[in-house]
């Protein structure tokens, strides 16, 4: 799709374009549904966000004037390439006091590098110079 959604005309999303909102695993949403859940036709994976859906609501919050959401919709759809676990790892090492500068700064690297996250990797680099101002990084 080229054109960008425009929030006077393509919201609410699922009213009024329903055929772009897809799962990870390119389902409809029609197709989540109790009966195909408990006859397995519908898998946990099915019921997971997709990263377009995610970027649609982004042009939805800006054509809307909210920048600032649309921002946090484009972080949660590079997220969506990140597994689970490793997003958990990288919350828990981003707590103060429990990293080093190099450490948080090398996964920044991972996640503009292996996860083309540069949104997030951007958000974390911002995230070390803080701890840097503000004395929070682990010493050994």
């Amino acid at each position: 799709m080229t054109e960008k959604l425009d929030a006077l005309k393509d919201y609410p999303i699922y009213e009024k374009r329903p055929e772009l909102i897809q799962t990870q695993t390119g389902k409809s949403v029609d197709e989540i549904n109790i009966e195909n859940i408990l006859s397995g036709k519908v898998t946990p994976d099915d019921c997971r966000i997709s990263a377009q859906t995610l970027e649609y609501q982004a042009q939805i919050e800006e054509s809307a004037g909210n920048p600032q959401i649309a921002a946090n919709f484009r972080r949660a759809a590079e997220m969506t390439r990140i597994p689970d676990e490793r997003i958990i790892q990288i919350y828990n090492r981003m707590r103060p006091h429990v990293s080093t500068k190099e450490e948080l700064l090398a996964i920044a690297e991972e996640l503009e590098t292996k996860y083309d996250a540069k949104i997030n990797g951007a958000l974390l680099r911002e995230t070390v110079e803080v701890y840097e101002d503000r004395k929070m990084f682990r010493v050994d």
